[in-house]
């Protein structure tokens, strides 16, 4: 199974109420050597995230406004910037993530979002339960070569008549043989799946060509003598 959230979670999250002033966000920063914070409400559920690029923003409010260069999202740091208040400064509505989202998801949203922490929330009470970073997420690359192994050979047994695995450093090396090539690509993509695969080396043959292109120089396994007293 694909490693989740709730394996490499911090359950220890430093939280502030939305009427937290600049000063009592930035001490709570501070002093729990934090670059976020999720805002929650008193029912605990995250309604922002404050960080410390939002902090940042302050020094924006000691340049002079130009309304006619500024566009939306200038306009909108302004006046982050000049909020006093939790509610004024974090970025709403917050990204989150549960305890059951697959770390590579995880990993996708903040690549997209540009973040560096997600709040973990109940996904029915959608009250915070932790926070994963994505310091955590390389976790994922920590896994014993064995167990990795194991995982392989298991993908591996639902396309392959036999395949052989070995794993050093994270990388996979298949040898083996499949009847045709569409299982080639098959495997290869759920064996870029599994948590822990820094790379892939394939020597998988395979025997028909069922893609419609031509078959590559060496890719038929040889099995012997065919009807005419030909190989195939």
């Amino acid at each position: 199974m694909p490693m989740t959230v709730r394996d490499v979670m911090n359950r220890f999250v430093v939280a502030v109420e939305a009427t937290a002033s600049f000063s009592d966000v930035v001490t709570a920063m501070c002093r729990f050597h934090v670059g976020a914070v999720p805002v929650v409400d008193g029912d605990r559920q995250v309604i922002g995230m404050v960080s410390d690029d939002d902090l940042l923003l302050k020094d924006l409010d000691r340049r002079p406004a130009d309304l006619i260069v500024e566009g939306p999202s200038r306009r909108r740091e302004r006046r982050k910037a000049s909020g006093h208040r939790a509610a004024q400064i974090m970025s709403s509505p917050a990204i989150t993530v549960t305890e059951d989202t697959p770390l590579r998801q995880t990993a996708c949203l903040m690549h997209r979002n540009g973040i560096k922490e997600l709040p973990v929330v109940d996904g029915e009470t959608g009250r915070i339960t932790g926070l994963v970073k994505r310091s955590d997420l390389i976790r994922a690359f920590c896994r014993p070569p064995e167990d990795l192994r194991d995982d392989i050979l298991e993908v591996a047994s639902r396309y392959a008549r036999h395949c052989a695995v070995r794993v050093e450093d994270g990388i996979v090396h298949l040898d083996g043989d499949v009847e045709r090539r569409s299982q080639v690509r098959a495997l290869m993509e759920e064996v870029w799946q599994a948590d822990g695969v820094v790379d892939v080396d394939s020597s998988i043959t395979y025997e028909i060509d069922d893609v419609g292109r031509a078959v590559p120089a060496g890719a038929i396994r040889r099995t012997g003598p065919a009807e005419g007293g030909q190989d195939r």
